[in-house]
């Protein structure tokens, strides 16, 4: 237990580059004191303002070829403001970690508004939102980030297209993309995510394990290249089914073994579920994860209307049995969720001690 808690702390514990900030390498304290609080759902707030196709495009985009409404990464383009208010509510509601607003920030995912080229400079405005969101909220708040760190993690989705899958179901070896496209598309985003100052990476709601493979390798490379030390990267699988399988049908104990090599400062799970469904599964990856353990599921499953019911005291309920079951180490949300979700989920987890990390044979003996 000491040999694996010292290669966590010290061997791949990085060193920050200048626009991290000090605070950052702070998060493995961090986790050894406390359960630690994700943000809530981007998507659901942003709904809430009501944007029309207008706001989306400001001023810079106003005679753009396509329409872009939908396109909520580029608000942190046209409408920063907006995206800075979202990051304080959550603030103010107990995160601890807050995500850029970068899901769909690749060129891949971008292609779908001819927006390739701004991919980069998408994932460097996020993170900046993010940062000075932190940075407005400790000085309106006088909170110390010494004493109490606030982290922006930079969001690596999963991308709308598939390595594992084909879309055409008659041509089963058919891919929409190759493992090259996809990794240079990560390794451009994890270069603006970094260079707006992020403090973690996060490759989340992963239905396609080997499109998480090309985001590691794009990170690994991408601090080869650049010589600096890596930032900790944190990985969130989703289980999309009571088969308890991902979508390119690994069990989940299969998709903890394919991605451990990275090294993660966490695993966990996010999305397509809610906090009832997922609990056996943050169960499963509790007891297996040598690293540790982030849940943010959805506030429950979605009603006839693609809407979410579950109110914000019964997902803090079901995610405060979790903690006490010694489950978890970073908990959240995601669709539907909101501010009043993470007040709750924070409040009923502050006095639970986090998951201690298990003892895992390095070898069969």
């Amino acid at each position: 237990m000491d040999n694996l808690l010292n290669t966590l702390l010290e061997e791949d514990r990085p060193n920050f580059p200048s626009g991290a900030g000090d605070f950052g390498k702070d998060i493995y304290t961090a986790l050894q004191e406390r359960i630690l609080i994700i943000d809530g759902a981007m998507g659901t707030m942003i709904q809430r303002y009501k944007l029309t196709e207008a706001d989306y495009r400001g001023e810079r985009f106003k005679d753009w070829h396509t329409d872009v409404k939908g396109n909520n990464d580029l608000l942190c383009i046209t409408q920063p403001q907006i995206i800075k208010a979202i990051h304080k509510e959550y603030l103010k509601a107990g995160a601890d970690i807050i995500e850029t607003n970068t899901f769909s920030s690749t060129s891949i995912a971008q292609a779908d508004y001819d927006m390739q080229s701004l991919a980069y400079e998408l994932n460097v405005a996020a993170a900046k939102c993010a940062r000075e969101a932190i940075e407005e909220y400790n000085l309106s708040t006088n909170n110390d980030q010494l004493s109490t760190p606030k982290f922006v993690a930079g969001a690596i989705g999963p991308t709308n297209k598939t390595l594992s899958l084909s879309p055409d179901v008659n041509n089963p070896g058919y891919r929409a993309v190759s493992f090259d496209e996809v990794s240079n598309a990560y390794y451009e985003q994890v270069k603006g995510l970094v260079d707006g100052g992020v403090d973690i990476l996060l490759i989340e709601t992963i239905f396609d394990t080997l499109n998480a493979k090309a985001a590691i390798y794009a990170i690994k490379k991408y601090f080869r290249n650049t010589k600096q030390q890596q930032l900790p990267i944190m990985i969130s699988g989703t289980i999309t089914d009571a088969s308890g399988r991902t979508l390119s049908g690994q069990t989940l104990e299969a998709f903890y073994v394919s991605v451990m090599h990275a090294k993660p400062l966490s695993v966990g799970l996010n999305c397509a579920l809610g906090a009832k469904e997922m609990r056996s599964h943050i169960e499963e990856l509790s007891s297996i994860a040598a690293c540790y353990t982030s849940a943010y599921p959805n506030a429950g499953l979605p009603n006839a209307m693609g809407e979410y019911d579950e109110q914000p005291h019964e997902t803090a309920h079901f995610i405060e049995d979790w903690a006490k079951e010694g489950f978890v180490n970073i908990v959240g949300g995601c669709c539907g969720t909101t501010p009043d979700h993470i007040r709750h989920i924070a409040e009923s987890v502050k006095d639970i001690v986090p998951r201690k990390l298990p003892v895992v044979a390095e070898a069969l003996l």
